[in-house]
């Protein structure tokens, strides 16, 4: 057994983070693009880098402020990009590190940010540095989690009962170095060990080749996961009745995730980005990592240094919630959120279903509507700006690692392929995602109908009024000082005012109900008598630019609608 080396992490910074622009992304739209599925530029129907330059002005054009890759390294796919060989390399199949270059120059020349996917928990099993730790070269030996059999009446047992997010042990044995490896997600997928100095440098190594190429960011894969319990202890037993005893619901996962150190080692590279930034004189690097984890234990990655992900419109919240629900949750983020941070707002995400299929086409909308007028970051995945839905995947059809590891009955539980096919830009072949007609997902078969450039010209579309909020918080929500108040006018009907200097009110009124009400927004929400609808949720029937009486406002059911003055109205439609 190798030694490991414990590190202490100390959070003290010595930096002037003051000398930094963080502006940049305070009030930012970010926007998530799945390379796979987002533009294929040469025939193979897989997207690729050229894919994305080529369609980098439809991201400007909605008012995107940054561009978020899912991961582009050298790969060999088991997860699709998230197990990686090559953490300083474009995977051939998406391109080359020269194509990335002309990525970013585009990308900066139309004024968005580049941010990649950082998956610091686990590389490949294909990686060189786990072939060396096999071979226990050193310092590669100490890369990765590797642990002694338990022998149990002469039979080979892993070190103790740790569950794969993908279901089965967590530890898989290697028969060349005569160890397990530890595996929380797939098999060809070994966690890396933040015990080690070593693999600590070259992780920050990999930070500082990609800022250096231009990088402005990073979201983090699975933070919470970096760090497990050092005396490696069982973890206890769940009861969960809908749970086997391999499935990762059986288990309460208190030693293998959310473990303190995990913050220190988010520090140590929340220093690392502010001192390139101010070594180089850039913009300031931005972090936003996921942990789907508990709301305090979540608001602790602040102060390491990152704005954590607000996963409440997937994970607390869905079609059947009510105004209460919506209220309720809100404001649990917004009075938890420390002092002097922003919050953040995801709409989707490549991990869960598509909230156009999760709340209905109707509420979709409203969900765009919540992440921009509320204060701080929206984040959007691709698609969901038209509207996109799931597609449904035959058990023959399936691909993706976490739904064929829970076999053909429930492989529909885990699969995240629905939510992951080719983005849907026109009416031709293959949704105008690629001149194949195979690609590596099926394209949803409404493709024809619902499509980007059939949404340019409709009078009323996802598409239009997508566009309008982003305008909307550039334009009069955007870094200005003020309150935002959250108002349950019934327990149906949501009402959300944004106070600002220098601009009069700007109200947002949803309707959760599938049934029309009526209500005195006025009163309840103080809001002027005459207003103007500036943006509404398609299906409404309540063209933009409607003016209503606030007093006696009528919302359809599932409707949502943004109210503004007169003057406002006016000053935004120049800019639509």
């Amino acid at each position: 057994m190798f030694k490991f080396t414990l590190l202490l992490y100390i959070a003290v910074f010595t930096i002037d983070v003051q000398s930094i622009n963080n502006d940049w992304w305070k009030d930012a739209v970010i926007y998530q693009i799945y390379p796979r599925s987002f533009k294929d530029s040469n025939g193979d129907g897989i997207g690729d880098l050229n894919g994305i330059t080529s369609k980098l002005e439809h991201i400007k054009d909605i008012g995107a402020d940054a561009l978020w890759l899912s991961p582009i390294y050298t790969s060999p796919q088991a997860d699709f990009g998230y197990d990686i060989a090559n953490y300083t390399n474009v995977d051939p199949g998406y391109g080359t590190l020269d194509d990335f270059d002309k990525l970013v120059a585009k990308a900066k020349s139309l004024g968005l940010k580049v941010i990649l996917d950082f998956v610091p928990n686990h590389s490949s099993n294909e990686h060189q540095w786990f072939k060396n730790s096999v071979n226990k070269v050193k310092p590669f030996d100490e890369y990765y989690i590797w642990r002694d059999a338990k022998i149990v009446n002469g039979v080979r047992k892993p070190p103790n009962n740790w569950l794969s997010t993908f279901k089965g042990s967590a530890w898989e044995w290697n028969a060349q170095r005569g160890q397990y490896y530890l595996h929380q997600f797939a098999i060809g997928q070994p966690d890396l060990n933040y015990r080690s100095s070593y693999l600590n440098q070259a992780m920050k190594d990999v930070l500082t080749f990609w800022m250096t190429r231009g990088v402005d960011g990073f979201r983090i894969d699975v933070i919470n996961h970096v760090i497990e319990d050092v005396l490696m202890r069982d973890e206890p037993l769940s009861h969960d009745p809908s749970a086997s005893s391999d499935d990762y619901n059986s288990l309460i996962h208190i030693y293998t995730k959310d473990q303190d150190e995990s913050y220190g080692v988010l520090r140590s590279w929340r220093n690392l980005l502010d001192d390139f930034a101010i070594k180089h004189n850039t913009d300031g690097k931005f972090l936003i990592t996921e942990a789907y984890t508990t709301l305090p234990l979540a608001m602790k990655y602040f102060s390491a240094g990152s704005n954590p992900f607000n996963f409440m419109f997937i994970t607390d919240l869905n079609g059947e919630s009510t105004a209460m629900h919506f209220k309720r949750t809100i404001d649990t983020w917004l009075n938890n959120l420390p002092k002097g941070n922003v919050s953040n707002w995801v709409i989707g995400n490549h991990d869960n279903h598509r909230i156009a299929s999760r709340y209905g086409v109707k509420k979709a909308d409203m969900v765009s509507m919540l992440a921009t007028v509320l204060p701080g970051i929206t984040v959007v995945y691709n698609g969901d700006e038209i509207g996109m839905i799931d597609r449904n995947f035959t058990w023959e059809e399936t691909i993706d690692v976490a739904g064929c590891n829970l076999g053909q009955q429930k492989y529909h539980l885990g699969s995240r392929d629905p939510e992951r096919t080719p983005f849907q830009w026109d009416d031709t072949t293959s949704a105008g995602f690629s001149t194949n007609q195979k690609t590596w997902l099926p394209v949803n078969d409404n493709y024809k109908t619902l499509n980007l450039a059939a949404q340019k010209v409709e009078s009323t579309s996802h598409y239009k009024v997508f566009k309008a909020l982003t305008t909307l918080k550039k334009k009069s929500l955007n870094m200005k000082k003020g309150k935002t108040e959250v108002t349950l006018i019934t327990s149906e009907v949501l009402g959300i005012v944004r106070r600002l200097q220098g601009t009069s009110p700007v109200a947002l009124v949803i309707n959760t109900s599938d049934r029309e009400v009526e209500v005195n927004a006025m009163g309840w929400l103080n809001i002027p008598l005459q207003m103007s609808a500036y943006a509404t949720s398609v299906n409404s029937g309540i063209p933009f630019g409607t003016q209503v009486q606030s007093n006696a406002l009528k919302i359809p059911g599932s409707a949502s609608m943004i109210l503004v003055s007169q003057n406002q109205m006016n000053e935004l439609l120049t800019d639509l």
